[in-house]
Parts: structure tokens; C-alpha cells; sequence
């Protein structure tokens, strides 16, 4: 769970698959992350704590009924993808994914809860962890080997466009608190020492899989999601958790660097977000909100209520609240911070156009308070 403010951007970008079988070229992506890009795969782990599968989850897209993305609407990535030209990766713990469907689509790993180093969300029982992520890719390649053959399947995997997007839980749900022995282990820089060192074993086994082109998206102001904010003794932004999502991306693009150059064939980027949504967090008013400092979706005065409930009282207008709950922005505030993020990276449509602006959010208004939909697992 999540919102590791850092909208910590797993953001999508266009590349062009192989040519297989003698069908058309394909355009995949490869996604890691959690619960900013988790699009239903805890909706499948039982016994995981972090879950987005109740109302008022999902209540902006589709049919409104949760399908297990932590927001009431579409992910950044969901809305880079769309304006991108991208098809949506389906989450890989779906029943209905096939080998088709990833040559079509690519395949969504990410996971509520996860993190970089597998200790991190211990306490939400159930989460895949940046390792588990990664060994599932493997049984994808088993998968696709299977059906297409090894030579093609080479091509395919390295042609692909991978995404990694976790590390805000690794602080807020590990460092930052005492259950967690990595709290009283490592120092700040310590702590990041070692999740660089996790990090770079793990792109260098992406690497070793086929990873060719890959961009890993960094942290945001982590110490003014709601979370952080409520726990404090202000109210305000915790600057000591915003100073380490500063250190991370500051570690994490001298190892993107490094790693593109020692590395054969690699493309490894690092997509550095941190002012964007700052600016938005700052200045909410500039970008058309409200409210930047506490959730949409909460449990009447009882905060943090640390998930959005059925019984929760939404706010009146959702696109006007920066946050849908205590961890995750809002449908509204990704749809801006996919916006400024195309701008920023100069991200293309896949049929080399520029990518136009984020299409208009979902509807917005707050639900009868008298009629609720009854709880879905």
C-alpha cells in the first residue's frame, strides 16, 4: 500500500515490439512497481492486507466497482499509456492472462505493499516483493518461449519497454517504522546504501533476462502524503522522509548512469518526478485543487483510517482532493501529473506524434450517501 507519493512514477514509454510469427509489430511494457501501478494483482493474494478491492475503490472507471488500482481512477501509468498509444498491461496474477495476451500487451507485476527489498510490507502478510516480481517475469519467458521459441522469444524480451517504480514503501512501510529491525540496523545512508545495492542486482538480472530499455522512476514528496502529514505533530510535511525520497533519486540516477554504461546494449533511465508533484502538493490552487493535505476518502474524523471503506465519507467534489486516501493520489492528480510528466520527458506516441494531454478525468461527484454498493471481494 502506498502512495508513495512519489507517484513515484512508473510512468510508461513507447517502444516498438517484434514482428511475430509474420504478424504485426507489437508494443509492450514490462511493468514493476506497487500499489502506484498495481492494477489487480493483490486482488488474487488472499491473505494480503493491502488491498484495494472495496468500495470506493474504482468508483471513476469502468463500471465503478474496484478492479484494484489504489485510486478511484486510472493510474499514471493507465494515462501515459492511453495517451501514448500503449495497450494497458493486465495484472499478471489474472486468471485470464494467456500467452497472447502478453505478446499483446506485455504483462503488470506490480504489487500493493512491494518493495525493493523483500522485509518491506511484512505486516500487510501478502505483497511481491521487487524479487518476486522478477521471477514471475521469468515464468513469463518460460511462457512465451513455449509458445513462440527461444530465438523470437530473445527478440521479444529485448525489444520490450520495462518499467521499475517502487522504493517509497520501502521507507514508509520499513525504515521509517520501529516494527521493522531496518529501522534501528541503518542510518539514512546506510539504509539507501543498501537499497541501491538490492536495486542494482535486481536491474542487472532484468539486464541478464533481456532488459534492454528500461526507465526507473523515482520518489516524490513521500512526508506530505496524508499519512505522514496526520503523524506528525503539524500537520505539515515531514521534511526528514522528503530529504530521503531526495537522496534515493539522487542515488538511483548516478546507479542508472553507471549501469547504462557498463552494461551491454543497455538504455537504463532514471525519470526524476520529485518537483513536479512537489509543485503540485505546494501549490494546489496553481493546478486547480482544494485540498492537497488530507484524503478524499476517509473515515470521518478518525485518521488515519489507513484504507477507504464502505463506510468512509467521501469529499464532495474528488477533483478537487490531490489524495484519494491516506497513501495514493487521486484520479484527478495523476491525469495532471501524467500531464507534466509527458511534457517534461517528451514522451511521443508510439506512431512518433507527440502525445496530446491526458484525456478528461472520469466523472467526480460524490455518490448518493444513502444507497452504498455492497462490499466486493
Amino acid at each position: 500500500m502506498k502512495f508513495g507519493v512519489a507517484l513515484a512514477i512508473w510512468v510508461v514509454v513507447a517502444v516498438l515490439g517484434v514482428t511475430i510469427d509474420g504478424g504485426e509489430c507489437k508494443i509492450v511494457q514490462f511493468i514493476f512497481g506497487d500499489s502506484l501501478s498495481d492494477v489487480g494483482n493483490n486482488m488474487y493474494l488472499s491473505r494480503s492486507l493491502a488491498q484495494a478491492s472495496l468500495p470506493w475503490y474504482g468508483i471513476d472507471f469502468g463500471n465503478g466497482l474496484p478492479n484494484g488500482r489504489f485510486t478511484n481512477g486510472r493510474t499514471v501509468a493507465d494515462i501515459i499509456g492511453d495517451n501514448t498509444g500503449l495497450p494497458r498491461p493486465p495484472a499478471f496474477l489474472s486468471p485470464s492472462l494467456t500467452e497472447d495476451l502478453i505478446l499483446e500487451n506485455g504483462v503488470n507485476y506490480a504489487s500493493g505493499g512491494g518493495g525493493i527489498l523483500n522485509e518491506t510490507g511484512g505486516y500487510f502478510i501478502q505483497r511481491l516483493s521487487l524479487n518476486k516480481q522478477i521471477e514471475l517475469f521469468q515464468g513469463t519467458q518460460q511462457m512465451i518461449i513455449s509458445k513462440i521459441g527461444k530465438e523470437k522469444s530473445d527478440e521479444f524480451f529485448k525489444e520490450s519497454q520495462y518499467v521499475v517504480a517502487l522504493g517509497s514503501n520501502d521507507f514508509i512501510n520499513n525504515y521509517l517504522m520501529p516494527v521493522y529491525s531496518d529501522s534501528w540496523k541503518y542510518n539514512d545512508q546506510s539504509f539507501i546504501d543498501y537499497l541501491m545495492e538490492t536495486l542494482e542486482g535486481q536491474l542487472r538480472k532484468l539486464h541478464s533476462f533481456g532488459a534492454r530499455k528500461l526507465m526507473v522512476f523515482g520518489l516524490g514528496p513521500m512526508g506530505c502524503i496524508p499519512l505522514q502529514r496526520v503523524l506528525s505533530t503539524t500537520g505539515k510535511c515531514q521534511e526528514k522522509t522528503n530529504k530521503l525520497a531526495i537522496a534515493f533519486n539522487r542515488a538511483s540516477s548516478k546507479l542508472l548512469d553507471n549501469l547504462s554504461t557498463k552494461l551491454v546494449n543497455a538504455s537504463f533511465k532514471f525519470g526524476e518526478a520529485y518537483d513536479v508533484v512537489n509543485d503540485v502538493i505546494s501549490n494546489p490552487n496553481k493546478y486547480g485543487f482544494d485540498n492537497a493535505d488530507s484524503p478524499c476518502c476517509s473515515f470521518g474524523q478518525i485518521r488515519p483510517a489507513l484504507t477507504c471503506l464502505p463506510a468512509s465519507t467521501l469529499c464532495e467534489d474528488r477533483s478537487k482532493y490531490v489524495f484519494w486516501d491516506e497513501y495514493h493520489p487521486s484520479d484527478s492528480a495523476n491525469e495532471l501529473i501524467a500531464n507534466e510528466l509527458i511534457k517534461k520527458f517528451g514522451f511521443t506516441r508510439v506512431d512518433g506524434t507527440n502525445a496530446p494531454p491526458p484525456s478528461a478525468p472520469s466523472p467526480v461527484t460524490a455518490p448518493s450517501p444513502v444507497i452504498a454498493p455492497s462490499p466486493v471481494g
